[in-house]
């Protein structure tokens, strides 16, 4: 079979390009017997994609064409023309991406991490939400099969009049570098960000991220544990810069995996998520876990996290304490959680429904 995918989505350092990046690397690693063409569009980033096929081994060819974001979602999900084989040629398989659904004569596949443009729309941009509402038309009219990484993101799909029959969960799981940090490395890491002592992790700044409840929550449970609060994302006027909480800005991604393993725990009550990725990521560096008992994030975590009301602060507060107090037994159940995910796995799954 030749086998089609859209990897535009690598170059943005989003959730989703994690899975695109570890998902293709995966399949290459495993699969030997398909032919793989990777292709993607971008007016200025088109050397960033190269860069990433250029790092690849496998079987597989690559194409890589000016079409910015914008203009492929008026060409394939508004106007919907333009075939995806005129710009790639034939195809058995098509496996898209999550920003546009082009027309396509091959079995189309694609996945649908979660539907927050759609659950949380003023938490985006409204051409998020735009774009997202377009491309879910086609979906619902066109795709064979569409993988979602949870129950959670099939029961929304099944809301908005998605069949049944043609979702498939398989879930996914944190890239290779997720792993314990050495001290020596924490080190470094604290004094590059000035961070000193102790400190909670918190990833993500926005309201579905429940910022201010975690700060009111660390408020209320830190006195006397001389704990910092550190989020990874950047302030913004939205939240009220408060005492002992720090804003880290973006950050190299192999930096990710130090700042798990020096934090006492990663607070992480979403208000939603189809997934919930920095759960596993934590549990692969040895952090304990505080996270909410909505949405996937019991799914994902087991029994292997301490699940708090992301709509309560004193909940959250208790749950930071229980994390504290239970760290070494929380550490072990999290790596004992991790072993039910791998990309190996996913991949192994998403070649069965290529199949």
């Amino acid at each position: 079979m030749k086998i089609g995918i859209d990897i535009s989505q690598v170059i943005y350092g989003t959730g989703v390009s994690t899975y695109t990046e570890n998902l293709v690397k995966a399949l290459l690693l495993q699969d030997k017997k398909n032919e793989y063409l990777l292709f993607g569009g971008s007016l200025r980033r088109r050397a960033d994609l190269k860069t990433f096929a250029s790092g690849l081994k496998g079987n597989f060819e690559s194409k890589f064409f000016p079409v910015p974001p914008m203009l492929g979602d008026i060409l394939w999900n508004r106007l919907h023309i333009l075939p995806i084989e005129k710009l790639v040629g034939d195809l058995d398989v098509f496996h898209s991406s999550d920003w546009t659904q082009p027309p396509s004569k091959a079995f189309k596949v694609t996945t649908i991490h979660d539907l927050v443009p759609l659950k949380f729309p003023r938490h985006s941009h409204p051409k998020i939400v735009s774009a997202h509402k377009a491309r879910i038309k086609w979906v619902k009219k066109e795709v064979d099969k569409v993988i979602v990484p949870s129950r959670t993101t099939k029961k929304d799909l099944l809301k908005i009049g998605l069949k049944e029959k043609r979702i498939v969960i398989i879930p996914e799981a944190p890239a290779p570098i997720f792993k314990p940090a050495k001290k020596t490395e924490i080190n470094k890491l604290k004094r590059k960000y000035r961070i000193s002592g102790k400190y909670l992790l918190a990833v993500g700044v926005n309201p579905r991220k429940n910022t201010e409840r975690i700060i009111s929550a660390y408020e209320k449970m830190q006195a006397g544990l001389n704990l910092k609060l550190v989020f990874i994302g950047h302030f913004h006027k939205g939240v009220e810069q408060r005492r002992g909480v720090r804003f880290i800005g973006h950050i190299e991604t192999k930096e990710m995996p130090v700042f798990y393993s020096g934090a006492e725990a990663l607070v992480y009550p979403s208000l939603y998520e189809g997934f919930g990725l920095p759960v596993l990521e934590a549990f692969a560096c040895k952090t304990p876990v505080v996270t909410s008992d909505t949405s996937s994030l019991p799914e994902i975590s087991g029994n292997a996290a301490v699940l708090v009301d992301p709509y309560n602060v004193d909940s959250i507060a208790e749950g930071i304490r229980e994390a504290l107090d239970q760290k070494k037994d929380l550490v072990k159940k999290g790596l004992t959680r991790i072993k039910d995910f791998s990309w190996k796995e996913t991949a192994r799954k998403t070649l069965e429904v290529y199949r």
